[in-house]
């Protein structure tokens, strides 16, 4: 695996250790986007933020 693989299974690995930090993280991209955006992208962004949730979610639920 590559470099870029190597770093996101590292990333992966330290969100599953901090779910709570990093649903912060993933809140906070969120809305960053939302507002440089106008909220055009709001249900895109909604979906991609669940996706990212659920990746390092062991039971794999999405909690806001």
């Amino acid at each position: 695996m590559g470099k870029l693989g190597d770093m996101m299974n590292k990333a992966k690995q330290m969100a599953k250790g901090h779910p709570d930090q990093a649903d912060k993280g993933v809140a906070s991209a969120e809305r960053t986007l939302d507002e440089r955006t106008g909220d055009k992208y709001d249900a895109r962004t909604d979906k991609a933020a669940d996706t990212v949730r659920r990746s390092y979610r062991d039971d794999g639920t999405s909690e806001r």
